[in-house]
């Protein structure tokens, strides 16, 4: 009698030119991959093309795209426009050396979608730009004290891999000094009361967070609260910055600052802005992103001028992309449409779930969802921000790893490592009901592999 092969050997069973180019990858890269949430067990597939809302691996499968380039493709993969303007620069050149117009006009649409945006300031990634954002709050300040939020990610340079997983007292990373750590101040996530213990106690520069709560929403943050923060580093002359490389163009062209009417000193964007090449910036205060600007006094420019320099910031074919992604995303229309979808998606998930019979529940806004098995939204203190930072962290365990593979098997990608998902505009209502479907069949897989109750 030949048993049922499990969920892991149908994976990988069906996937051998994966397999083969992941034995490849290990001799030449660490764990085989290019980025710590692309490694999975027992391997992870390998992409031989995209388009839209979807993407081949190299055996031939087709997965729906929930992962959308880490949340930055928002239009889906090659839309026309994008692909256009990336072609037509091409042949004009990749990289000058020198300034051009279409930094000019991706400034000027930036400055017309973020509220409080008065300057712009190009960089590569959503790292630098967290690292950029701080050194201008420090030196705007003349402190030196940042405060973040357990569970808050703001890229992986070393004065803010603190407390981003449980357990939180644990740096993200090995070799960053403690002496680095000891500037960096963590707050409990929707804990005003902390917050102003920490800000009574210490210099502090600037209170640096993902608005919409960390980690793509792994523990949301409470409206309320964000108003509250504005109102009290305002009050005590701190900088507030607002870590929108996942949330900037997705909630609404103004990102989680538009959407929950409240307005940081400075903002971090990423992902989106680039229209999924790599680029970012930050945008903010005029008079804080004045500390990057040459006055033309020399020792004034040597000793209290905040330097900055990449040798791709707004290159060209970067800037062209964006250029054009921002010109789609300025009235609004995709975000209005791909936030219905979410609600719809979210909707879905749930009523499976209860319908199921399985505890537990998606969560998220906007075009963002989060899904937890094991427990529902009042057990998570989802319904009344009594959220424990640490459990939510924490997610599913090894059931999310599970659940992934089961949801690859059945044609949906989303992100491996935390069980959440970004929506894409080449996404339609079929899609959603098709990934509402995948997740219905991912759990009855489960529950007859015995990985449910």
């Amino acid at each position: 009698m030949t048993s049922t092969p499990t969920l892991e050997q149908e994976y990988a069973a069906a996937r051998p030119k994966s397999k083969a180019l992941h034995a490849r990858a290990l001799r030449s890269m660490p764990s085989g991959v290019a980025h710590d949430g692309r490694a999975i067990s027992p391997f992870p597939f390998y992409v031989e093309r995209a388009d839209g809302a979807r993407k081949w691996d190299v055996d031939g499968h087709v997965y729906l795209d929930c992962w959308s380039g880490h949340g930055a493709l928002i239009l889906g993969h090659n839309h026309p426009a994008i692909v256009r303007a990336i072609t037509e620069q091409a042949r004009r050149g990749l990289h000058y050396s020198a300034c051009s117009e279409l930094e000019v006009r991706w400034a000027e649409l930036i400055r017309e979608c973020v509220p409080g945006a008065d300057k712009v300031r190009f960089t590569l990634t959503g790292t630098e730009t967290t690292a950029l954002a701080v050194r201008v709050a420090r030196a705007f300040t003349g402190r030196s004290k940042l405060v973040k939020f357990q569970g808050h990610f703001h890229g992986v340079h070393d004065a803010l891999v603190a407390a981003v997983k449980d357990p939180f007292e644990i740096p993200m990373s090995a070799g960053v000094p403690p002496e680095t750590l000891a500037t960096t101040l963590v707050a409990r996530p929707n804990d005003l009361a902390h917050v102003r213990e920490l800000l009574d106690e210490h210099e502090v520069a600037a209170v640096i967070l993902e608005p919409a709560g960390a980690r793509s929403m792994t523990v949301p943050t409470n409206p309320a609260f964000l108003g509250a923060l504005r109102e009290l580093t305002r009050a005590r002359g701190v900088v507030l910055i607002f870590d929108e490389v996942v949330t900037g163009f997705r909630m609404a062209p103004g990102g989680a600052q538009e959407y929950y009417g409240v307005t940081a000193d400075l903002v971090c964007l990423a992902k989106a802005v680039a229209g999924g090449l790599p680029g970012a910036a930050l945008a903010g205060r005029d008079d804080l992103l004045d500390t990057i600007a040459f006055v033309g006094d020399p020792k004034h420019d040597r000793t209290r001028r905040v330097a900055d320099q990449g040798t791709y910031s707004a290159t060209p074919l970067v800037a062209a992309a964006g250029v054009a992604a921002l010109e789609l995303l300025k009235t609004g229309e995709v975000q209005r449409e791909l936030n219905r979808l979410g609600d719809r998606l979210r909707n879905g998930m749930n009523q499976t779930l209860k319908t199921r019979d399985v505890r537990g529940c998606v969560y998220g806004a906007s075009s963002i969802f989060r899904i937890h098995v094991g427990a529902d939204a009042h057990e998570l203190g989802l319904d009344d921000w009594t959220m424990d930072p640490a459990r939510l962290d924490r997610g599913m365990g090894p059931l999310g790893a599970t659940l992934h593979l089961a949801m690859l098997v059945h044609g949906v990608d989303y992100s491996r490592g935390g069980g959440h998902g970004w929506l894409n505009a080449a996404m339609t209502d079929a899609d959603i009901d098709r990934l509402v479907d995948a997740f219905d069949r991912s759990l009855e897989r489960l529950r007859h592999e015995g990985a449910l109750a």
